[in-house]
């Protein structure tokens, strides 16, 4: 008779702990073990407790390869959900193996979790390993399957509730506390409450710097100073919420008919367009993507949208400015192009409506596209292809945590019928799928790959581009952790390759996320380790530092609403000279319209309760050495990195801090 030690630890989670019975079953290498009750006098498996038990076999099991995990009624104790965070097997030999789980098991049944090391596929793995890996991800196919959203965009889980979800895809207490898509659901919420029953227009930009004061940050108090200046216009293309806009210009579109004679005043008398061309100084920012797109009703009135051309110069004092916009794509004499050196409202204008349009890019394409539904892609398919125990799931597991509510509850509740969408911005809710559609069809993988993105979009150079500096540095530090991960479980290319968990989940990536779009460059198999450290990168600097740059400045660059209108009530001007600053206001939000704005990206910007940092893994999936160094590395790394950012920001009167590590959310949770 030997005797084995089973050490179980739960959840923190203030609903962590079971009422159920919990049962195990040891299977190692040489036989398993009997069905053993983990029972002992008093209340067992309570939150953060770390219950230990003694299991009796009859013969020595050889190495543990699996634990099996039972949960059954107890008495007349309700089913519940129970979080086991991990379970250790002390062997009579005294040596301990790992069995890291970090999940929840819902009702009653069965549940195998592998030993804690990571494992491939191949060969000499146990038949042991391969078929609990079978089971496990049979099991996971059940709840996690895949429906159409609308045609033409990534596919997402098929749930139409929250309550729907796996509850390891749910909201912990905490966060479930700290958060909800409802107007109260947010701290500006009551304070506002007046203001969403009044459609009226404001009678000056005054009045709405005394709604602001109810609540501020100190650069959205900057903001509202600092809108209206054209070097802050351009400051926002490379440090405001949606940094991956701006684009060198080789030469100006032959739909923008803009030439030395019409921007010689602005540019001086010391150099001319083609020059700045040449010199690599131009810029743009178009928005064709809009065109065309039906506008919303909102308050009952029609809303309009533009698809501006907005061009940019690098001056000779490095500041970023605008000296060209056109609204519309087609020229001609009702589409003119608004200069600095217009009439002050028609520039101001101008302006308003690039940053109109911005708002519609920013949050459908660069914040809900790019990031949040590319995570829910890699959640499902983690989930469906990848079983706890392979290393790729280890290491990305942490930045998929709490993707798919927070994307259900948005499909609900911003982007759903009656919702945010639907209440204040020009697009609605029906315009929503036809931008998305039209993003998907043309993103690539370069645009998801900081190092192409920069070098494609051609500003490798540009003076002052933090959201460059600091996510450069981090997709490095990311870049060495996966590759340094990746050459320790995959010792050459071949085992890469002949990898079929892998190839599989890369495969369906690329099939029900980016709808097999050969043009998007996005891979469809692995060759090489290299091209595997670069696709994982990708993967947790999407879930996390792209994230974080396009979502954290909701409130600070937002809540001043005309810094970015989330609608506009006139038409785009067709001649110049008309515009008042009483036409302005006729134009921008309504006052519920601006009210519900403030109050939803004032909900986005916030940090919940239970926020997990960058770096910081708080489940250790890995329990081998190397792996734990390795993260380590990374986790120090991103600690000299936060530092420089601070030391960066003291000198700063307008901080860029998004991309500071300890302000990262590891994932795509809000």
């Amino acid at each position: 008779m030997v005797t084995y030690k089973v050490e179980v630890e739960t959840g923190k989670d203030v609903y962590a702990g079971t009422m159920n019975s919990i049962s195990v079953v040891l299977i190692g290498s040489g036989g398993e073990s009997q069905k053993n009750p983990l029972d002992r006098w008093g209340k067992d498996f309570h939150p953060g407790a770390r219950d230990l038990y003694e299991v009796k076999c009859d013969k020595d099991l050889g190495e543990i390869l699996v634990v099996r995990l039972y949960k059954e009624p107890f008495t007349c104790f309700p089913v519940d959900d129970w979080f086991c965070r991990s379970i250790k097997v002390t062997c009579p030999n005294g040596e301990t193996s790992e069995f890291p789980f970090h999940l929840w098991f819902s009702g009653c049944g069965t549940f195998e979790i592998q030993q804690g090391k990571g494992i491939i596929l191949g060969d000499s793995v146990s038949p042991v390993i391969k078929k609990q890996r079978e089971e496990e991800l049979e099991q996971k196919r059940q709840t996690h399957k895949w429906k159409t959203y609308a045609v033409g965009v990534p596919r997402c889980i098929n749930v139409n509730d929250v309550k729907e979800l796996s509850p390891n895809d749910r909201f912990s207490f905490l966060k479930t506390v700290s958060f909800g898509f409802g107007f109260f659901s947010s701290s500006l919420g009551p304070k506002l409450k007046g203001f969403l029953k009044c459609s009226n227009s404001w009678t000056d930009l005054c009045d709405i710097k005394r709604v602001f004061s109810i609540q501020w940050t100190p650069i959205s108090d900057l903001v509202s100073e600092l809108w209206n200046e054209d070097t802050f216009f351009g400051y926002q293309y490379l440090n405001g919420l949606n940094p991956l806009m701006i684009q060198k210009c080789l030469g100006i579109p032959d739909n923008f008919p803009v030439d030395d004679v019409t921007v010689s005043a602005i540019l001086g008398t010391s150099t001319t367009l083609q020059n700045e061309l040449q010199n690599g100084n131009i810029f743009l920012a178009d928005y064709k993507i809009l065109q065309g797109i039906s506008t919303n009703v909102v308050n009952g009135e029609t809303q309009y949208l533009a698809a501006p051309m907005c061009l940019l110069w690098k001056s000779p004092q490095d500041k970023v400015v605008p000296i060209a916009i056109q609204l519309n794509q087609t020229p001609g004499e009702e589409n003119p192009i608004f200069l600095p050196t217009d009439p002050k409202w028609d520039w101001t204008l101008a302006k308003l409506w690039v940053r109109n349009s911005e708002f519609q890019v920013h949050e459908i394409v660069s914040h809900f596209l790019y990031t949040h539904l590319c995570a829910e892609i890699f959640n499902v398919t983690t989930t469906r292809h990848l079983p706890m125990g392979h290393p790729v799931y280890k290491l990305i597991h942490p930045h998929l945590r709490y993707t798919l509510e927070i994307n259900t509850l948005a499909r609900q509740t911003l982007i759903g019928p009656d919702g945010f969408f639907d209440q204040a911005v020009v697009i609605g809710n029906g315009g929503v799928p036809v931008l998305l559609a039209r993003a998907t069809e043309s993103l690539t993988y370069s645009a998801l790959c900081l190092p192409d993105d920069i070098q494609a979009r051609g500003v490798e150079s540009v003076p002052n581009y933090f959201y460059r500096e600091d996510g450069m540095r981090i997709w490095k530090a990311m870049e060495s952790y996966v590759s340094n991960i990746v050459h320790y479980y995959y010792p050459n290319d071949q085992t890469v390759s002949k990898d079929p968990e892998l190839q599989a989940w890369v495969a369906e990536i690329f099939q029900e996320g980016f709808l097999s779009n050969t043009n998007s460059g996005i891979p469809s198999s692995f060759v090489t380790r290299v091209e595997l450290t670069k696709y994982l990168t990708m993967v947790m600097f999407t879930c996390s530092a792209l994230h974080a740059a396009v979502n954290s400045g909701q409130f600070d660059f937002y809540s001043w609403m005309p810094n970015g209108p989330s609608t506009m009530r006139k038409p785009p001007p067709t001649a110049k000279g008309a515009t008042t600053y009483q036409s302005i206001l006729e134009t921008l939000p309504a006052i519920n319209t601006t009210a519900s704005t403030m109050v939803t990206v004032n909900l986005l910007s916030r940090e919940p309760l239970d926020r997990r940092p960058l770096g910081r893994y708080i489940n250790k999936n890995f329990v081998e050495d190397v792996p734990k160094k390795c993260v380590e590395q990374f986790r120090d790394t991103l600690c000299e990195i936060s530092k420089d950012i601070k030391l960066r920001n003291k000198m700063q009167k307008l901080t860029y801090h998004y991309l500071d590590p300890e302000e990262i959310e590891c994932s795509v949770s809000i």
